[in-house]
């Protein structure tokens, strides 16, 4: 599988000057981590879920996540594993190419080694679980659940802990749990693909919820913990790993504030179109924003739980040409001593050493999602996606 690898190959190749390199579930964690893109959440009780994860697939999605947790009703979590199973089964029966990176999310570390078991030779389909409410504490047991279950499987599997504990929000309590926190996945350090935020979990214990015209960042007490969870948890010096960034839950205007009007009047219809446009695109502006917010605060990827946030996700991760031209630059080996120079743009100043993290960073997400060509920026990519 590829980024992008939905739009026809003449297209990739006026899009990028770069194209996204090919990678499959065995490929370096390394790379993995930073490949994830937009992982579409989907509830493990849909009953053609075999079927959407091929779409999801054949349209761009790269990773998934298939949730027994939180999306599910508590009494319909059998009903959920035993689907799971099945739909699994039934997806490995088909031998078909390039199926989404997969993960379960569970809810107790017994379901690990449960559904491994169960899941027989299918299992090769999973790259691994989402762990919920994850602290040192309740994270050990699932990190251990794991490695077992890998063990007995013969199979490669990941983690992917979800930082969205109360205890994580709390001030008092806060840097004592990201303490915890790396400990726990630092020891397991070779499973851990990559930390996910839960901001929703955060917004509830405080009763909020941010708009559409909002973003993470601007609800400070969520943008406080995301600092520190990149603070201690997310370094360039070798010691962080990669975090997510978090849902986005807004996906769709609603029709039926546009009935009335169109019921009253026709001449109204021209209007109401217009108005529906001009609220899509707000809706779509806070994504956006979050998004580039999310890269600038040291996130790559994004939780999803509509696909048409996929796009968008995926676009905003290609490196533009300039920083493709400033991170070459930067890194060459006759720059090893450090000094500054100015950009191949000639537009700002490249100082080596202090830009080196950040320019190593890009070219791996470079690697993963490519580099455009000059003249393509953010709408092009968008445009050739949705018109594919």
């Amino acid at each position: 599988m590829r980024h992008f690898g939905q739009i026809a190959p003449d297209v990739r190749k006026r899009l990028f000057h770069q194209e996204p390199c090919a990678f499959t579930a065995d490929s370096p964690a390394r790379l993995l981590s930073a490949a994830l893109g937009a992982t579409l959440y989907s509830p493990a009780t849909r009953p053609r879920l075999a079927d959407d994860v091929l779409k999801q697939g054949a349209s761009g999605v790269v990773s998934m996540v298939l949730c027994l947790e939180d999306s599910i009703d508590d009494a319909d979590v059998p009903v959920g594993e035993a689907n799971l199973v099945s739909q699994l089964t039934d997806l490995a029966a088909r031998s078909v190419d390039d199926v989404p990176l997969l993960f379960v999310r569970v809810r107790t570390p017994e379901q690990i080694p449960d559904l491994v078991r169960r899941l027989g030779p299918a299992v090769r389909l999973l790259s691994g679980f989402v762990l919920p409410k994850f602290t040192e504490e309740r994270g050990v047991p699932f990190l251990e659940a794991l490695s077992a279950a890998e063990a007995a499987a013969g199979h490669r599997l990941f983690a992917m802990p979800v930082l969205e504990s109360p205890d994580l929000l709390y001030r008092e309590s806060r840097v004592q749990t990201l303490e915890g926190i790396f400990r726990a996945v630092d020891k397991y350090r070779d499973r851990v693909l990559a930390l996910r935020l839960g901001v929703t979990d955060f917004c509830s214990s405080y009763g909020l919820r941010r708009g559409p015209d909002m973003t993470a960042y601007d609800v400070q007490i969520v943008a406080s913990v995301i600092s520190d969870v990149v603070n201690m948890l997310a370094r360039a010096d070798g010691t962080g790993f990669t975090v997510t960034g978090p849902v986005w839950e807004y996906f769709r205007v609603q029709e039926r504030m546009f009935k009335p009007q169109l019921r009253q009047s026709p001449f109204l219809e021209v209007q109401a179109v217009e108005l529906r446009q001009k609220l899509i695109a707000h809706a779509m502006d806070g994504l956006l924003r979050e998004i580039s917010l999310d890269r600038a605060n040291g996130l790559l990827g994004k939780t999803c739980i509509h696909p048409s946030h996929v796009l968008p996700v995926h676009a905003l991760s290609v490196v533009s040409h300039e920083e493709f031209s400033d991170a070459q630059d930067i890194l060459r080996p006759e720059r090893g001593g450090g000094g500054v120079l100015r950009s191949a743009y000639t537009n700002k100043m490249n100082e080596v050493k202090p830009h080196r993290a950040w320019a190593e960073r890009t070219l791996l997400r470079a690697e993963v999602f490519g580099v455009a060509n000059e003249d393509i920026g953010f709408v092009e990519l968008l445009a050739a996606g949705l018109s594919d």
